[in-house]
C-alpha cells in the first residue's frame, strides 16, 4: 500500500509513520483497504445490532492529508492535542497535513491514549 504513495518524500513519510505506530503498539500492520493501515483490532456491536470488526488504531496517506485513526473517537485528549501541532479532528479520525508539522512524541502519546480509551470499552486484539 504504502509503496504506491507519491511523491517519493510522502511515501517515506509513511513508512515512517508505519514504524512509529508499530513501535507504539507492538503490533504488525494489517491493510484494511482504501489505503488503511491499521495495528490490532476490535469487535463493535451497537444496540441497533450492527456489528463488525475495524482497527484499532492506524493511519491512512491521503493525497492531501494524513489521516490518523485513534478510535472509538469518543475522546478529545485537550492535553495531547494542545502539544500535537497543527491538526483537525473528524469523528473518529486526527487529521495532519505532514508528519514533520506535529509533535511525534505527542502523537505517540496520543496513540497510546486512544487505545486505553478503546480497551476500556471493547475488546481489543493484536494484529
Amino acid at each position: 500500500v504504502l509503496g504506491a504513495v507519491t511523491p517519493d518524500a510522502r511515501r517515506d513519510e509513511g513508512l515512517r509513520l508505519a514504524r512509529l505506530f508499530q513501535r507504539v503498539t507492538g503490533w504488525a500492520p494489517r491493510h484494511w483497504g482504501r489505503g488503511l493501515i491499521g495495528y490490532g483490532s476490535y469487535h463493535y456491536r451497537y444496540d441497533s445490532g450492527r456489528e463488525g470488526d475495524f482497527l484499532a488504531t492506524g493511519f491512512s496517506m491521503r493525497a492531501k492529508e494524513i489521516s490518523l485513526h485513534i478510535l472509538p473517537g469518543y475522546s478529545a485528549f485537550p492535553e495531547i492535542a494542545a502539544r500535537l501541532g497543527k491538526h483537525r479532528r473528524g469523528k473518529s479520525c486526527w487529521y495532519i497535513k505532514s508528519l514533520s508539522a506535529i509533535d511525534e512524541a505527542a502523537l505517540e502519546d496520543l496513540i497510546r491514549a486512544g487505545l486505553e480509551d478503546l480497551s476500556s470499552q471493547f475488546e481489543v486484539s493484536a494484529s
